[in-house]
């Protein structure tokens, strides 16, 4: 057979093989049109599935009538006009090959006016002949693109189309993922003449909260995180549920590069290696995420449908992406961690008031409910001094999502708070669908044995005041707690036995004379200040960023980190000179992962300038200046944290800590009191 130049329209059809592959490619190319115009409301009209009529209605700046016939041509775009555009596109369509193949395999009619025009025009294609015919018409400022019998000519395509419901449904979630594409344009769509959805356009975070509502459930909102994270030009911003917040299906995933949808593979890799360590096998994560990035650094011209992109630097999009999620759900696993309830004992003491409470209680509850979410902001990103994650806490029966006591709800019990087994990290028994994959719950010789193990002793009011054994006999002096230091002569060496956290700030212990308050920053800052000081005799290990941080420095800064290169490597910092101007943070240690780097680093830098100028900084002043940085305190300590962090110290210091007791201990003055109870 002879090689001949293929006819137009067969040319057309054979190309609307891949562009139009059922009727919701064929939306997708006229909706992403009209954003491409800078439309801010979009009307989509649907017939039949599409198959009898799909109507798209625009307010962008339209198309001239001298360019009408011409947008119907193959490879015919407003969008492209040379190679160096082509690798750099900002566009949603470029190809030119969209109207054209529409047009070949249906009855097309392009109705449009510009601002600069006073009257619209109208050009009509029909899929046989090709022939364009324009006529004048009546319009507003936009474009409408009506398609009218789709596949009429193709039949062996047309008998592939599924049933109106199933057609339809295709074109309900593409408008879903470019409704989340685009918060600032108006979107409605409607089905044989009713309206089925309206996305109106979203300004603020409160709109934007309500489309995300609209599109992906409210179940998702409420365990959703917020997330952002920026390097070097490379931005993720979005949503991420939690592992309460798992879905058994994907059907909820939604990534967009540069405002594009998107389904690339190595995108979903990287997000599905972030969620390795919380998510079950049977489990999906359920997400929004918008990546933007330099658009020289993406290919967009990968797929005929543009569903998957190709990076430049594919590595280093795969691992920022993987830390941006790994990092959010680490720190909102941290700051969600299950605090233990007060012992039935000492919360029975206040059962009377939380009774008496019970209605604001119950008040606050509905709030929290009705809000859906509570919003919790943990620390910024290691790699990134812009990141936040906001965690939404659903407080209803069934939630596993861990639980702080608030000062309304510290009075209950340890009963009513274990009853949704939050104490053992186990899903509530209520929640059928997390239940079933829990393990079996604790038996009822588990149950009376952890009891028995939290439960603090009562000691009578007559034995403690006549036991010699059990407390010191000479009674506390009464002067000021804060300039009278804790008697060690009679002491453990350890701190006691933790018994509750008191103004959300101090720990009560039990110890052999008598009880005491602990300071807890105090205590954070001495447990950091005991991992830094190992520097001196071990070193601290060095963990790599995953990103390694770019940060701007001096010459003089560049030359006074190289002259201290040694001295902060046995703390784990390794800074290195990129150039003359920027300086690379390579690693650092355990304590400073956390930490915000781009405050770090200048503040580091301040101190050892600082000290150059006194005398050369030892390694004890620096053991004690980043353990000050690397404290994290906290508002409000809960009791495992508490006992936490006293079993860190005893650790890290052992005999040396009673050293520190004048600084972290306060006696309690329980013999007034009990004298008081006597005299009464």
């Amino acid at each position: 057979m002879a090689i001949q130049i293929l006819p137009a329209r067969l040319a057309n059809q054979i190309a609307a093989g891949e562009v139009v592959e059922r009727p919701a490619s064929v939306v997708k190319e006229l909706v992403e049109n009209s954003i491409d115009a800078g439309a801010t409301r979009i009307d989509v009209d649907i017939e039949k599935g599409g198959s009898k009529l799909i109507r798209i209605r625009d307010n962008g700046s339209g198309i001239n009538k001298d360019e009408l016939e011409l947008a119907l041509s193959r490879h015919a775009t407003s969008k492209i006009t040379c190679l160096d555009d082509l690798e750099a596109i900002i566009s949603l369509g470029f190809r030119g090959e969209a109207l054209a193949s529409i047009s070949s395999v249906s009855r097309l009619t392009l109705t449009s006016r510009t601002q600069a025009q006073t009257e619209a025009w109208s050009a009509y294609a029909e899929g046989r002949d090709m022939a364009v015919q324009v006529k004048p018409a009546a319009h507003p400022i936009g474009t409408t693109v009506e398609v009218v019998d789709l596949f009429f000519n193709t039949p062996a395509r047309r008998k592939f189309l599924r049933t109106d419901k199933t057609e339809f449904g295709h074109i309900d979630e593409l408008l879903k993922r470019i409704a989340l594409s685009r918060f600032d344009v108006a979107i409605t769509l409607r089905h044989n003449g009713t309206v089925v959805r309206q996305y109106r356009a979203a300004d603020n975070d409160s709109q934007r909260e309500r489309r995300l509502a609209a599109v992906c459930g409210s179940g998702f909102v409420k365990t959703a995180v917020e997330v952002s994270l920026e390097h070097q030009g490379l931005t993720l911003r979005g949503w991420i549920c939690t592992p309460d917040g798992a879905r058994a299906q994907n059907d909820i995933q939604h990534c967009f590069v540069n405002q594009r949808m998107m389904k690339d593979k190595l995108i979903n890799h990287a997000i599905r290696q972030g969620y390795e360590a919380s998510l079950r096998p049977d489990q999906f994560a359920a997400y929004v995420l918008y990546i933007d990035i330099d658009p020289h650094q993406v290919d967009v011209n990968v797929h005929p449908a543009k569903h998957e992109v190709r990076f430049h630097q594919a590595r280093l999009v795969h691992d920022f992406i993987y830390q941006a999620v790994a990092d959010a759900l680490m720190q909102v696993a941290e700051a969600q961690i299950p605090e233990m309830a007060p012992s039935s004992e000492y919360a029975g003491d206040e059962a009377t008031s939380a009774h008496a409470d019970s209605s604001s209680s119950a008040d606050d509850h509905s709030r929290a409910s009705r809000h859906g979410s509570s919003s919790a902001e943990p620390r910024g990103f290691a790699s990134s001094g812009s990141a936040s994650a906001h965690a939404a806490t659903d407080y209803s029966e069934s939630s596993t999502t861990a639980w702080r006591p608030q000062p309304e709800t510290a009075g209950k019990s340890r009963e009513q708070y274990s009853s949704s087994n939050e104490s053992t990290g186990r899903p509530s028994a209520r929640g059928a669908s997390a239940a079933s994959f829990s393990e079996a719950p604790p038996s009822q010789r588990e149950q009376r044995a952890y009891k028995e193990l939290m439960t603090t002793p009562v000691v009578p009011a007559q034995a403690l005041a006549e036991a010699p054994r059990a407390f010191s006999t000479t009674p506390i002096s009464p002067a000021p707690i804060a300039s009278t230091p804790i008697s060690v002569g009679h002491v453990d060496k350890g701190l006691g036995k933790a018994l509750a956290v008191v103004s959300s700030k101090y720990l009560l212990l039990q110890r052999i004379d008598g009880f005491a308050l602990l300071d807890l920053d105090a205590a954070a800052y001495l447990a950091v200040l005991g991992q830094m000081q190992t520097a001196s005799s071990e070193g601290l290990k060095a963990q790599p960023l995953l990103i390694p941080q770019a940060l701007p420095a001096s010459a003089e800064e560049i030359a006074l980190l190289a002259q201290h290169e040694d001295l902060l490597q046995q703390f784990g910092i390794v800074i290195r000179k990129k150039s003359a101007t920027q300086v690379m943070v390579m690693a650092v240690c355990q304590a400073l992962r956390k930490h915000n780097l781009q405050h770090f680093v200048p503040a580091l830098l301040a101190v050892l300038a600082n000290n150059e100028e006194q005398a050369s900084i030892s390694v004890d002043q620096l053991a004690d200046w980043l353990a000050t940085q690397a404290t994290q305190k906290t508002d409000a300590y809960g009791l495992s944290q508490a006992i936490t962090l006293i079993t860190d110290l005893e650790h890290c210091w052992q005999d040396k800590l009673a050293g520190y007791f004048s600084t972290l201990l306060r006696p309690v003055d329980v013999a007034a009191a009990i004298e008081a109870f006597k005299h009464d």
